[in-house]
């Protein structure tokens, strides 16, 4: 009778978890009832983009229409429609549907995005917008930025929560924060495994914030979301990041942004394969073209020889984590010396260190350079990521 019920208990328990599993996530910008009341009466500035969507509605036209006073947009890289080049700068500018000023935080107008005579106009900073868990992506290094600036003006700050699609695991080095730059803000792995919600709520505990602040913080959870969900983003973060594979793919092969090698700018297939010109016993050709969001691609009108990945299953990309065999392969494959390997042709201070700064971490380059294998690098980073995790918890809202 004991075993009959113990087994009865399992299969509920078993069909509890596939029920859960199969209800959609609800972002935190979908709950209007969770945030409409903390906001009445208040003047917003609103940090978001083409991804703050609920269904087929933008978060903003949301907030309008109940009747919450949005004062300011914040826009962060590629801009408020998500349009621009990586690195493009891109000026403030007006919402064309709604009339409200649009702050540009990526580009020439970041100082003044910032000041005290922007931030003065609002009560509170609003983040809504989908992040993709890496530490050189720089969304969440502006949520970072607008933090500092509410703090430094007592502001409040507030976060619509959304899933980190690479939110499955903890992988590669702690920034070493003599690496800090536009692409690196905080000392974590380069794949922190949390949500922008999570990350806020660790900056503040941690003492992260200029001076060790704290800003007045509330974050909108998501609901029917874990760490493990395959969350599939129903809008494209970036301009090159256009399928879920290129985003599983993006923690290992972001690193040739500081390398000689294309890894599919201005092809059909960005962040799903690499090569060069000079890449040998490679039978995978492609030829970099001018495109939107792509429009000076690095080997233009060059032909390539490398590798497709787009044949990997998702489940084994996940499986290896931040996997460094690609960019292994492309150094093996090229020839050369490896200062030459990691030369991206740009010539701006702190070109040459830019895979440092992906990477954060400087001794990687030399390990390369001797031969280890990816695993073996991945063991020097292992104790890192155990320490970090332990670091985290007390900040996670959403079970591993």
């Amino acid at each position: 009778m004991k075993r009959k019920i113990s087994l009865l208990t399992l299969l509920f328990v078993l069909l509890s978890c596939f029920v859960l599993s199969a209800q959609e996530v609800v972002v935190g910008a979908a709950q209007v009832d969770k945030y409409v009341s903390l906001l009445k009466g208040k003047k917003i500035g609103l940090f978001s983009n083409h991804t703050g969507m609920v269904g087929k509605r933008h978060t903003l036209d949301i907030m309008l229409e109940n009747g919450l006073d949005v004062e300011l947009i914040f826009s962060p890289e590629h801009g408020f429609r998500g349009t621009a080049d990586a690195g493009e700068s891109v000026n403030s500018s007006v919402d064309s549907k709604t009339g409200i000023r649009i702050e540009s935080l990526y580009g020439s107008n970041k100082k003044n995005a910032l000041s005290s005579k922007t931030i003065s106009k609002i009560d509170i900073i609003v983040t809504d917008i989908q992040d993709v868990g890496l530490r050189f992506y720089t969304y969440y290094c502006t949520m970072v930025d607008l933090m500092n600036a509410a703090v430094a003006n007592g502001k409040e700050f507030m976060v619509l929560d959304r899933p980190n699609p690479n939110g499955m695991y903890v992988d590669g080095p702690i920034l070493d924060m003599k690496y800090k730059s536009g692409v690196g803000k905080l000392p974590i792995p380069v794949v922190h495994g949390l949500t922008l919600g999570e990350l806020a709520l660790m900056v503040n505990g941690e003492g992260w914030l200029n001076n060790g602040a704290e800003v007045p913080l509330h974050v909108v959870k998501c609901e029917n979301y874990t760490h493990q969900t395959r969350y599939v983003l129903p809008v494209a973060p970036s301009p090159n990041l256009r399928t879920m594979k290129s985003i599983y793919l993006y923690p290992s092969i972001c690193y040739f942004e500081g390398t000689s090698v294309s890894l599919g700018r201005g092809t059909d297939a960005p962040f799903e394969i690499y090569g060069h010109p000079d890449m040998k016993g490679c039978d995978f050709e492609f030829t970099p073209r001018s495109v939107e969001g792509a429009k000076n691609p690095p080997l233009l009108d060059k032909k390539c020889f490398g590798r497709d990945l787009r044949t990997l299953e998702d489940d084994e990309i996940i499986a290896k984590g931040l996997n460094l065999e690609y960019l292994i392969d492309a150094y093996k494959c090229m020839g050369v010396s490896v200062d030459e390997f990691f030369d991206n042709g740009y010539t701006y201070k702190g070109a040459k260190e830019f895979f440092e700064k992906l990477i954060g971490d400087g001794s990687i380059r030399g390990m390369i350079a001797k031969g280890m294998t990816a695993d073996e690098i991945k063991a020097t980073w292992a104790d890192d990521v155990e320490i970090f995790k332990i670091q985290r918890k007390p900040y996670l809202l959403y079970l591993e």
